[in-house]
């Protein structure tokens, strides 16, 4: 049996678990800064993560509605939680943050791609993050709905979402712009945490 490279192992992996390995330094230091900021420890600290989410995922909600990647993701527009987030902020009586929302034009197909594979690789994770919220009173219709799986379920919802960027055809340079996409959308959420919480970045 003959050995392999391993560019060769690399290139034999998906797309989506080189982009995750690619990004898994930066998606490790958001655990620790998500765990400086302890957005679970009162109500308050909860009402300052659910505006992060929201100033997030409203920033990229344009990206959701983009024809062309709904072409990729048929599935996309019903995808975005800036919805959900608003209204949970609503449920904890808070006023809505300031959006400064992405502006799409000029956007390439790896560049959005990149930026929705963070949001969307994190509603896996949100099953955990719910159980924290339900001890502080919340739940997936009250208070945490932007925590709420799909109701195909949190795997195969993931599972669409990477199987249509996996099947993209894309060159060097479009590989190297989905990754750098990734990357900053990590660097974004973590500088909006930093923000509200006043931590370091």
């Amino acid at each position: 049996m003959n050995a392999v490279s391993a560019p060769e192992a690399a290139a034999a992996r998906s797309r989506s678990d080189r982009l995750s390995a690619a990004t898994d330094a930066l998606h490790e230091q958001l655990h620790g800064l998500v765990a400086a900021a302890d957005p679970f420890g009162a109500r308050a600290r909860y009402a300052t993560w659910v505006g992060v989410q929201y100033r997030y995922h409203g920033e990229i909600e344009p990206l959701y509605r983009l024809p062309v990647l709904q072409s990729v993701v048929p599935d996309l527009g019903e995808r975005g939680r800036v919805a959900a987030a608003a209204a949970d902020l609503a449920d904890l009586g808070q006023p809505l943050p300031a959006l400064a929302p992405r502006d799409p034009a000029g956007v390439s197909v790896p560049e959005a791609l990149g930026w929705l594979f963070v949001a969307e690789g994190s509603t896996l994770g949100a099953a955990v993050l719910l159980k924290r919220a339900q001890a502080l009173g919340m739940s997936e219709t009250h208070g945490a709905r932007h925590l709420a799986a799909a109701p195909e379920g949190r795997a195969r919802h993931w599972k669409a979402f990477v199987t249509a960027l996996d099947a993209l055809e894309l060159d060097e340079a479009q590989e190297r712009a989905l990754v750098a996409a990734a990357l900053a959308a990590f660097r974004r959420f973590a500088a909006l945490i930093a923000e509200a919480y006043r931590l370091p970045a």
